[in-house]
């Protein structure tokens, strides 16, 4: 499993970011794998598959004139919307992260090689096929069973555990990762589309949702993200929606497109995941033994080990980021499909209404 370091280079000779799937020849990929296969010579790098969307995305497969590496490489760059990406902070994230070398005690795709044109505003992952090791990406529409959820949490917590209450003093290559804010880049896209997300929801919310406005939406959203910079903090995912999850043989989890990773509270990841990950019937059966999966599995400091029900009441809060994103999800076109962006904002408002968001909120803010 891609549990370890996730190694790759930043050196750029002689790797380009390709401005075109066409643009990757044989020699470029035996350069791009060499960190891991140095025998490796590729002879043919054949395009199987691509998609050129929000981020441009493709698979290739390969043979080899001498050595041996992957049958399969997925590679993973920038796409249409990189102003927007550049906008909010999370341009460079995954690359950075990467390339960085740090270890993440989860199962995530390995990395081969991270190229970064940071003038360019782009940038190229070339990345195994995790579906070669059995992996089943997921989406809303293929909810996770409560002892697949269990089994991500645990990986959460491994990752938290790890960097745990960490600094740029302390872990000097994550010296980038920025503290999660409600910063303005990030809300203008939000308050753009939220509306039009509850516009296309509107028949299945609950009236407790929809009474709000869209900037009444985003605004519950901002102060929750307000929450997420008081300690102890960690290294998160910080988008571990279902869409970004894959299930091994086994029922591992892993977690896939690191993109938008922050500094910040546990509590964003878990509560995202977990809510998003079930159907509300399973959420609402087990979303208290499975909290406490997460609580178990957390190796801290007890001075800094969050107590049952402080761990409730961040939990709850949650819900209000969840909801703002995946209504303003619902209102774009492109994205994701109205389909998964519609489950995903009845999960967050289901909970919302459960979990009585808003007052817990209110007593994070107090």
């Amino acid at each position: 499993m891609a549990t370890g370091e996730a190694n790759t280079t930043t050196e750029p000779a002689p790797l380009r970011v390709p401005a075109d799937w066409a643009d990757v020849t044989p020699q470029w990929m035996t350069a791009a794998l060499a960190d891991h296969h140095p025998d490796a010579e590729v002879r043919d790098a054949t395009l199987v598959t691509r998609d050129d969307g929000t981020n441009r995305r493709a698979r290739f497969e390969l043979t080899y004139a001498a050595g041996s590496g992957p049958a399969r490489v997925f590679l993973k760059a920038e796409g249409i919307h990189r102003e927007v990406h550049a906008r909010n902070g999370n341009l460079f994230n995954e690359s950075e992260l990467y390339a960085s070398r740090e270890p993440l005690p989860l199962d995530h795709p390995l990395c081969y090689r991270a190229v970064i044109d940071r003038p360019g505003l782009d940038y190229v992952l070339v990345m195994e096929d995790v579906t070669d090791r059995g992996g089943d990406p997921r989406d809303s529409t293929r909810p996770l069973t409560v002892d697949q959820v269990a089994n991500g949490l645990r990986g959460l917590a491994r990752l938290h555990s790890r960097y745990w209450e960490f600094t740029a003093a302390t872990r000097p290559k994550l010296a980038w990762v920025q503290t999660w804010a409600p910063t303005e880049g990030f809300q203008i896209g939000l308050r753009r589309f939220t509306p039009r997300g509850l516009e296309r929801g509107a028949h299945s919310l609950p009236a407790e949702v929809t009474k709000y406005d869209g900037d009444g939406i985003v605004d519950l959203w901002a102060s929750y993200v307000a929450t997420l910079d008081r300690g102890p903090l960690t290294l998160l995912h910080a988008d571990a929606h279902i869409g970004n999850t894959y299930v091994l043989p086994g029922d591992d989890v892993g977690f896939l497109d690191w993109q938008v990773v922050r500094r910040g509270a546990w509590p964003q990841d878990v509560a995202y995941f977990l809510v998003g990950a079930l159907t509300v019937e399973d959420r609402r059966r087990a979303e208290r033994d499975l909290l406490g999966e997460y609580l178990a599995a957390l190796d801290v400091p007890a001075r800094t080990r969050p107590s049952a029900d402080d761990a409730w009441l961040h939990y709850r809060a949650c819900a209000a980021y969840g909801l703002a994103i995946w209504l303003s999800t619902l209102g774009t076109d492109g994205y994701q499909s109205q389909e998964i962006s519609l489950l995903l904002a009845e999960r967050y408002a289901a909970a919302f209404v459960d979990l009585e968001t808003e007052p817990a909120l209110a007593r994070l803010q107090a």
